[in-house]
């Protein structure tokens, strides 16, 4: 992984390459790939691995992964009653899962976030009140 060039790479059971880069710099909802952003992401590991010029591309993703603008997760209460959130975690939620599983299960029994989530609420978007995590996200984001 390497957060100057905005690329990840690791190895499959069954010996492919999996690559990964940055976030779209933009809001979308498309499920289909780009050419561009391949483009970008093979120049970015070639300028780590060069005998990477050498692979073959066998198959890309297209779909979306859950990052907020701020890179922070969201948990907590909705407007709407019941209806709590745990989401955003993006491509590194799976490390946080033991903690957040805790919080968020005060914040559902008790109708209040708790101390430890209450930061990362939805409203945070609208008050400007972010957490702004990407540097702390351990990922080429």
């Amino acid at each position: 992984m390497s957060n100057a060039v905005h690329v990840y790479v690791s190895q499959a059971h069954k010996g492919e390459l999996v690559m990964g880069a940055g976030i779209d710099s933009y809001n979308s909802y498309t499920q289909r790939g780009a050419f561009h952003i391949i483009e970008e992401q093979m120049a970015a590991a070639l300028e780590l691995f060069p005998v990477f010029a050498r692979a073959h591309v066998l198959r890309t993703w297209g779909g979306i992964v859950d990052v907020t603008p701020d890179a922070s997760p969201i948990v907590g209460l909705t407007p709407v009653d019941n209806l709590y959130l745990n989401c955003g975690w993006g491509t590194g939620g799976f490390k946080a899962t033991p903690g957040v599983g805790w919080v968020y299960a005060h914040t559902i029994a008790h109708d209040t976030p708790h101390p430890l989530n209450a930061p990362f609420s939805l409203d945070r978007f609208t008050t400007g009140a972010l957490v702004d995590e990407h540097g702390a996200a351990a990922v080429a984001h």
